[in-house]
């Protein structure tokens, strides 16, 4: 399987399919791995683009590093990644705290690389309630995910694909396959970097990140997310970030990658070709 090496030793997993078309990063959310984006990297990779996604490091089939479990070693390694296949011309894609990992890398990396950004459901600008981001959710909010991923993580992952993940407390459509395999992937992640990575996508301010885009951004986010809420993430971070274009998904959740596939693909493929 291919592997690149992190700045520290650490071995980040990486899928690379597709022909050599312009190349489209897609970064995954937690807890999960590059599975959660195979079938955007295929239908890519079908339509002449090549399709790379990988393990962030302590999810799926990467390290499960005692330390850098959070966003600036994450974008370092997407650095070392980018950096190891020569990508240029790069699309990223990032949903959920994938969404806040690409954007972190241009904001420590430049966008050099980048041709364009898309952010599916993502946890930009700053999930947290802070003073200065009153629009943020309660800190008790992710003190809570930290217990559940302390006490019972399995059952965590149980009652967030049948909850509020897939919004199937809503809508009873979702398929069981897909709660089984957000659970499987869940569990492939590493204990320490799943309970970490709470904080490094709750707490991380990527306002000065959002700031230094300067490619063309196509924000896409659901009006009924549960997780990232519309009005923390995706509609300030279109506010924030420079000519960006947002698609709002109404009556969707925050699973758009799985509940809304198809509509994703197309809107996807128009971007980048475009």
């Amino acid at each position: 399987m291919p592997y690149v090496t992190a700045d520290d030793g650490a071995q980040i997993f990486y899928k690379d399919w597709g022909t050599d078309g312009s190349p489209v990063l897609l970064s995954h959310g937690w807890p999960l791995n590059s599975d959660a984006w195979e079938a955007a990297a295929l239908f890519l990779a079908e339509h002449g683009h090549r399709a790379v996604a990988h393990d962030r490091r302590g999810h799926g089939r990467s390290s499960q590093t005692w330390h850098g479990n959070e966003m600036d070693t994450y974008a370092d390694d997407l650095a070392c990644l980018i950096e190891h296949l020569d990508l240029r011309d790069l699309t990223l894609v990032g949903h959920s705290t994938g969404g806040g990992e690409v954007v972190h890398y241009i904001g420590r990396h430049g966008s050099s690389r980048v041709a364009k950004v898309v952010l599916v459901s993502a946890v930009p600008p700053l999930m947290l309630r802070t003073d200065d981001n009153p629009e943020g959710l309660p800190i008790e909010t992710f003190d809570e995910i930290r217990a559940g991923e302390a006490a019972n993580r399995s059952q965590l992952y149980r009652n967030l694909a049948d909850g509020p993940f897939f919004g199937h407390n809503r809508r009873q459509d979702v398929e069981q396959g897909f709660r089984d395999a957000f659970w499987l992937q869940g569990m492939a992640c590493g204990h320490r970097g799943a309970y970490e990575c709470i904080a490094a996508f709750s707490a991380t301010d990527f306002r000065p990140d959002l700031a230094k885009i300067d490619v063309p951004t196509l924000v896409i986010h659901g009006d009924d997310d549960q997780i990232v809420p519309f009005g923390v993430g995706g509609k300030r971070s279109a506010e924030l970030i420079d000519g960006a274009v947002l698609k709002i998904y109404e009556g969707s959740g925050h699973a758009l990658p799985d509940t809304d596939r198809d509509r994703l693909h197309a809107d996807l493929l128009e971007f980048i070709d475009a």
